[in-house]
């Protein structure tokens, strides 16, 4: 029924909004829409991402038992989000009593990743808080070492802007939307190589060099994505569709 349905929406439909070139792109490939009829409109960041005080940051890490170096993933854990190589990748790094914490709800198939956690002996290193609320999001971006994002597919990829906004260094795929989605802000990585996941995360971690630059480039990134751009564009749109 949905994929009826939604190919029958998209053609009857005036115009289409996409949230990336990529989504758009699919829309053509996928749905049999012609380009010109879809105007790409990215969303917003919520002003709640953003830097907080380092004393506010530190007693949420305290206040969760958070180690002071962590990796950080946000989204449900499913087989798209592509962990099980994120977990083999962060196996391999010389850890240093760093973690990985893997936050989100529970998806489809998540029981292989809590044995492929398992079969690695990562029982120690691997966190799982489940799922978090959204006014809580900004404090586990800021507290978090880096971001890992290394998703096989996605319609755009907001965790990814959401941590820049935080100033947190990001990793993310070369995949779909995603290098949309980082821009400059953000070191892009092969998501089916595993030997690259885990340089990449060895590089984020261990070169502060590269860290304050994916930091800066990632706020500055990260501020283009305006809700009221977005409102503007997409009244743009009805005007279109209503014309």
């Amino acid at each position: 029924y949905l994929t009826v349905m939604t190919r029958l929406s998209a053609r009857r439909a005036r115009r289409l909004i996409a949230v990336s070139e990529h989504a758009a792109s699919e829309s053509v490939r996928l749905l049999g829409v012609p380009r010109e009829k879809i105007d790409v409109v990215y969303h917003g960041v919520d002003p709640a991402f953003r830097p907080l005080p380092a004393e506010e940051v530190a007693a949420f890490r305290q206040r969760r038992q958070l180690p002071e170096q962590f990796v950080l993933f946000v989204g449900t854990l499913e087989p798209r989000k592509n962990l099980e190589r994120l977990i083999e990748a962060f196996g391999r790094i010389d850890r240093d009593g760093a973690k990985l914490v893997l936050v989100g709800a529970k998806g489809w198939l998540y029981d292989d990743l809590f044995a492929r956690v398992e079969a690695l002996d990562l029982g120690d290193a691997v966190v799982f808080p489940g799922y978090v609320r959204s006014e809580e999001l900004p404090l586990w971006y800021n507290a978090a070492s880096a971001f890992a994002y290394p998703s096989l597919y996605e319609g755009f990829g907001m965790p990814v802007t959401e941590a820049q906004a935080c100033g947190t260094p990001v990793l993310t795929s070369t995949s779909s939307s995603l290098p949309e989605a980082a821009g400059e802000g953000a070191l892009l990585i092969d998501p089916e190589d595993v030997a690259e996941i885990a340089s990449g995360l060895a590089r984020i971690m261990d070169d502060e060099t590269l860290r304050e630059a994916l930091t800066e480039r990632g706020l500055a990134h990260a501020r283009t994505f305006d809700w009221s751009r977005t409102a503007r564009q997409t009244v743009r749109v009805y005007r279109r569709a209503l014309a």
